[in-house]
């Protein structure tokens, strides 16, 4: 019964009604910001270099890695095998579309996030639930930070780490034949040494991590790439003709096409949805608009790089599979191909790191359909690769849900006194340890369904929050522009918002500016006179 409640409700939240809002939304913001993707594309690269870094915040470079540790994860291997199986290859350009007009709607998101974060027992804390209850005043404000908050730690950290740890699980008993007990207690322990260190212990690894599984799979997909450089012309005239129906294999699939490849695209890079602005508020700028910049980019890295990889590796292979269009009377698709979405275990399960098997699978044909001989030296080899990148891309994941988890966490207990907190946080710590742990050895239908309406609930939330709160983060661009253009550089650039436009920006009507003073003895408002 809990099932078809939760499913019920699950396609309404996940409708058109949403995808459509979030795309629609992406092409508003891109014209407001005058497609800045493509104008601050270098500054973006800039930035996230920039070593801005302080013992309360993180670099620009740990919170990008950070935020991505939670957009790169099963989605960019299991996410685009389902789109690509149901929706053909035309998908992927849907997702490329998605991705770069993504880019606009999570500036804004991570610009507000910084503008409204506070310092709180030495560290930044900001997303969603800070920017909506300081910007929108009043009681509003209170209830809508409030109802975001706590849809975000059930959905974020308590219901989706099990559903990463699961495909952890699922990979290495695949390929090493791993107990998944064994792969539960090892993933444990893990977590425990490092979410129990805070933000910087978790921003480290995440720095150490993410650069290294995301540029591993995006060579892999190169080596591929380059062996069977013949089929590469033909296979992105197949995605272009595919993605207007111009293909005749795939014309009969055109609004399922669309409708998954700009739903998966949203999923995977998260653009809008509100997770992005907690590792944006950890970082140590002097202008909100920096940080914005930078998780502009991280959708890109997520999508345009990642996800392509995966969607080479499967078009190259040729393993991949669509709709004929049709669907049963329980509304799953029928499969051209006899191959499922998931795969069903013994107990009743399903495991949906079954698609990650077409993937691994992918790899092993690409490179025995090369003209060179790879048969014997990987033969096998995609299931190991795939079960290493898993880990990796999955493991940052459940790192970057307990950040966000613990950052609502924070705000709902700001009122209480340290001691409450700190056991709240230690009580969320060893919740989510024990939902990684049950995932990880069965993960059951209903918890993929209740963490995708919890995270499908989040993005409604955050959209209506970031409409209303929009301006903000545009002057927000704006200021830094001008700064740009007048210093000669945006390295020196301070943010210093009218009081009357954000009154409630603490950190930079107060603490930032008296951090400046203090270390500088230079009052900030004669910033100008310099």
């Amino acid at each position: 019964m809990l099932e078809h409640v939760v499913s019920w409700l699950n396609d309404v939240v996940w409708s058109k009604p949403l995808v459509i809002l979030l795309l629609l939304t992406g092409i508003i913001f891109s014209l407001f910001t005058r497609f800045l993707q493509i104008r601050h594309f270098k500054e973006m690269i800039r930035l996230m270099f920039q070593g801005e870094k302080s013992p309360t915040g993180i670099s620009s470079f740990q919170a990008i890695a950070l935020s991505l540790a939670g957009r790169v994860g099963t989605g960019n291997i299991v996410g685009v095998s389902t789109a690509i199986f149901i929706g053909g290859p035309g998908a992927v350009f849907w997702m490329w579309v998605t991705a770069f007009l993504g880019a606009s709607s999570s500036f804004i998101e991570s610009t507000l996030g910084q503008i409204y974060k506070r310092e709180t027992k030495g560290e930044y804390r900001g997303g969603p639930a800070f920017y909506i209850e300081r910007g929108i005043k009043g009681r509003t404000g209170k209830i809508y930070g409030l109802i975001f908050a706590v849809v975000t730690v059930i959905s974020v950290g308590l219901l989706l780490p099990g559903v990463q740890s699961n495909a952890i699980a699922s990979s290495m008993t695949n390929a090493f034949n791993v107990n998944p007990w064994f792969a539960a207690i090892g993933l444990a322990i893990l977590l425990a040494l490092i979410i129990f260190g805070g933000i910087k212990s978790i921003a480290k690894v995440a720095t150490a991590c993410v650069p290294f599984m995301a540029v591993a799979y995006i060579i892999m997909a190169v080596i591929i790439i380059i062996i069977n450089i013949d089929q590469v012309p033909a296979l992105f005239s197949l995605i272009f003709k595919s993605a207007f129906g111009m293909e005749s294999a795939f014309g009969g699939i055109f609004g399922a096409m669309i409708d998954i490849g700009v739903k998966r695209g949203l999923y995977s890079n998260e653009a809008g949805q509100g997770t992005g602005p907690h590792a944006a508020a950890a970082a140590e700028v002097s202008h909100p608009a920096k940080q914005g910049l930078v998780q502009a980019f991280s959708v890109y890295v997520d999508t345009l790089f990642v996800c392509t990889a995966t969607a080479l590796i499967i078009l190259i292979s040729g393993t991949y599979n669509v709709t004929d269009g049709g669907s049963d009377a329980h509304g799953k698709p029928h499969l051209i191909k006899d191959h499922g979405i998931f795969v069903q275990t013994a107990n009743g399960d399903k495991d949906y790191s079954g698609t990650a098997m077409y993937a691994q699978a992918g790899i092993d044909k690409a490179f025995q359909g090369s003209h060179y001989h790879f048969d014997p030296l990987f033969s096998g080899f995609g299931s190991y690769f795939i079960a290493i990148a898993l880990f990796f891309f999955a493991f940052t994941t459940i790192l970057s849900y307990y950040y966000t988890t613990e950052t609502n966490i924070s705000y709902l207990t700001r009122h209480a006194s340290e001691r409450t907190t700190k056991l709240w946080v230690n009580i969320t710590r060893i919740l989510l340890i024990l939902a990684t742990i049950y995932g990880a050895v069965k993960t059951a239908d209903v918890a993929w369904s209740m963490g995708d309406l919890g995270v499908g609930m989040m993005a409604w939330l955050n959209i209506v929050a970031i409409w209303i709160l929009h301006r903000k983060a545009l002057n927000a661009l704006k200021d830094y522009e001008m700064q740009k253009k007048r210093l000669g550089s945006g390295r020196y650039a301070i943010y210093r918002p009218d009081p009357r436009e954000v009154p409630n920006a603490d950190f930079w009507l107060k603490d930032y500016p008296e951090r400046i003073r203090k270390e500088t003895n230079i009052n900030i408002d004669d910033y100008d006179k310099m």
